[in-house]
């Protein structure tokens, strides 16, 4: 009898504890909030990292077909306009090959002329590959001589222009000279 008024009182006194299934329950609530914390980081690490190696690679793509001006370039005159413009370009170091096709539809490379009274965007350029394999595209090892017509542009001695050329793929080289003060027949445009 002192055993069942032992329990009576013991649940008279609403004393409640935690069992250990309850407990396990939490622990394992936690273990699994902490593991969906921890992929969510790690998911987003990797997303970024994914990101960055693509601007990498993008930006080694726009880097590699980038052409360099090799040698002078050369102004022919009448005597008081010039009437023309000759530079060679290559294909600069490890880049990709670059389409000089004047003719091409897409992939095109575009040649600006700017001075202080013009801007003429796309200006008729025309190509002659001093070395080359016998197609439009500049590979390394190739050397290409570009003219530029510009007798309808006013190009006076004295006169400061630039050409901008840009080709499909890889960055833009800046050509920026100035005409001497006499205009000889051939002037190297230094």
């Amino acid at each position: 009898m002192k055993k069942l008024m032992w329990l009576v009182r013991r649940a008279a006194r609403e004393e409640e504890g935690i069992t250990g299934l309850e407990t396990a329950i939490i622990l394992i609530a936690f273990v699994v909030v902490a593991t969906v914390f921890a992929f969510v980081v790690l998911s987003t690490g990797l997303f970024s990292s994914e990101r960055g190696k693509e601007a990498v690679y993008s930006g080694l793509q726009k880097t590699r077909g980038t052409l360099e001006l090799r040698g002078s370039v050369i102004a022919f005159t009448d005597g008081t306009n010039v009437t023309s413009i000759i530079f060679d370009v290559a294909n600069a170091a490890g880049g990709e090959p670059v389409n000089l096709d004047p003719l091409a539809l897409s992939n095109k490379m575009v040649i600006d002329y700017r001075d202080s009274d013009v801007n003429v965007a796309n200006i008729a350029w025309a190509i002659n590959f001093l070395v080359g394999d016998g197609d439009d595209l500049m590979e390394n090892g190739e050397l290409a001589e570009i003219t530029i017509d510009t007798s309808g542009q006013a190009l006076v001695a004295n006169k400061a222009f630039t050409f901008e050329v840009k080709p499909s793929l890889g960055g833009t080289m800046v050509i920026a000279r100035t005409t001497p003060a006499g205009l000889d027949t051939v002037i190297d445009l230094h």
